[in-house]
């Protein structure tokens, strides 16, 4: 009777540890695939560096149709792919990562036109685009092609001293502004209106960047006519300035047009001798902005400045005939729009318009779009990298070519953070460690010594 009670435990023993064993090894096959198709990890760096960008996450997680990413290369270069791509992988479902050995599938690498290792594909149905190399920038570029489909092209109107995309020189050229508008996907061109009053079809956005002399009353009307007829201008118009050289036509017949939609610039100075521009080596001429309104362009610059040197303060009507205008932002508090523009030395008097002062709009007429920007250096190669500045940029430019969804902050390189010492203290560093911590030390095991003594 004994016996068959502890064959009845040991049968009930055996089947509750083997139940327990089966429900543990479920949660652990639960939690190792929840964790395989739903992993999370948390990016502590100070600019997230091993973080994608809201701009790729905005355009992933609102994928409409199946997108493919495969990397091409050899087994032993996967692992340094999958730092990048499976974070993509990570956020829809409606994207696919692959790991392909060419050398397994050469046949396959022939008909998909693969000519070297780490080539990286983005896919949808029979659509393709490549990125040129294993970078958030371009992975995204790639895909940011993919689901356009057709090019965006903006084009730099030439021919009255406007700013030359060609110029690299660190002032005043718009060099850095071609390039960063070619590795977000846009092809850029020089156009002149000089001799054909036409702006070409190709061009999605006409940018007018500080014309130096007087536009024509022909070249104001085919601009208009542009933005009337379903069109985009950004239109960046510096103050009048009458300095010595820096001699800037008040473009009388651009400003009536602009005014007649609703944005008025006016013929000012806006200067900040606070310390806010300071801190960040910036002159008084070069107020900062810290606060936007709500409009598409800005909605997103929450947490980034931006410098504006050389900036004419601006007034908006909300609607004026056809068109509507909205302010985008203004300048600090401590700001102040002065109406001398011949003197190098400038001393606030009562005459000034306190700030803070609004500096840029953006509109609409007919169907067309435009934006009023009341300088064309903040996006010169010696300011382009400040902050926000070149965000704010592309963010105009996004919403001039209708592409809203990409309208975001962009991944910034990773930051150097060198820590500069000046002789006094490196020399101050050096007498510490070689000799005040070993004679710490060396104090401190004679006092040792002597208490056991």
């Amino acid at each position: 009777m004994a016996s068959d009670f502890m064959k009845k435990r040991q049968t009930q023993f055996a089947a509750y540890t083997s139940a327990y064993i089966l429900v543990v090894l479920a949660v652990l096959g639960a939690i190792n695939w929840l964790g395989t198709r739903h992993s999370k990890s948390f990016d502590t760096t100070a600019n997230k560096r091993y973080s994608l960008s809201e701009q790729t996450e905005k355009i992933v997680k609102n994928l409409k149709q199946d997108v493919k990413i495969s990397f091409w290369d050899t087994p032993d270069q996967f692992r340094g792919a999958r730092d990048l791509l499976d974070r993509y992988d990570a956020l829809s479902d409606k994207m696919t990562v692959e790991y392909v050995d060419g050398n397994k599938m050469a046949r396959l690498a022939r008909e998909k036109s693969i000519k070297q290792p780490g080539t990286i594909l983005v896919e949808s149905g029979s659509a393709r685009q490549e990125a040129k190399s294993l970078s958030e920038e371009e992975v995204t570029g790639a895909l940011v092609r993919l689901l356009k489909g057709t090019e965006r092209e903006v084009c730099f109107l030439q021919g009255s001293g406007e700013r030359d995309p060609g110029d690299s020189q660190k002032g005043g050229g718009y060099a850095q502004v071609k390039t960063l508008l070619e590795r977000n996907n846009y092809k850029t061109q020089t156009i002149s209106l000089l001799e054909k009053r036409e702006i070409p079809a190709s061009c999605t956005i006409t940018v007018v960047a500080g014309p130096r002399f007087d536009y024509p009353a022909e070249i104001v009307q085919t601009l208009q006519n542009r933005v009337e007829q379903n069109g985009a201008v950004l239109f960046m118009v510096d103050p009048p300035l009458q300095l010595g050289s820096e001699k800037i036509a008040p473009n009388a017949a651009l400003l009536a047009m602009l005014a007649k939609w609703g944005v008025t610039l006016n013929a000012d100075l806006i200067i900040d001798d606070s310390r806010a521009g300071q801190m960040f080596g910036l002159n008084e001429a070069t107020p900062l902005v810290a606060a936007y309104d709500n409009h598409p362009i800005v909605r997103e610059m929450t947490r980034a400045a931006t410098a504006f040197p050389l900036v004419r303060s601006l007034e908006v009507k909300t609607s004026a005939g056809e068109a509507t205008a909205q302010k985008l932002f203004s300048t600090l508090e401590s700001s102040f729009a002065t109406s001398n523009l011949a003197s190098a030395q400038i001393a606030p008097s009562k005459n000034d318009k306190p700030g803070p002062l609004p500096i840029a709009a953006a509109g609409s007429v007919k169907k067309g779009r435009f934006v009023v920007v009341g300088t064309s250096m903040f996006v010169s190669n010696s300011v382009l990298r400040f902050q926000g500045n070149s965000d704010l940029f592309l963010n105009m430019c996004n919403w001039l070519s209708a592409d809203e969804d990409l309208i975001s902050i962009r991944p910034k390189d990773p930051d150097s953070r060198p820590m500069n010492l000046s002789r006094a203290q490196i020399l101050t560093i050096r007498t510490f460690s070689q000799f005040v911590l070993p004679l710490l030390a060396i104090g401190a095991g004679i006092m040792v010594w002597l208490k056991r003594r």
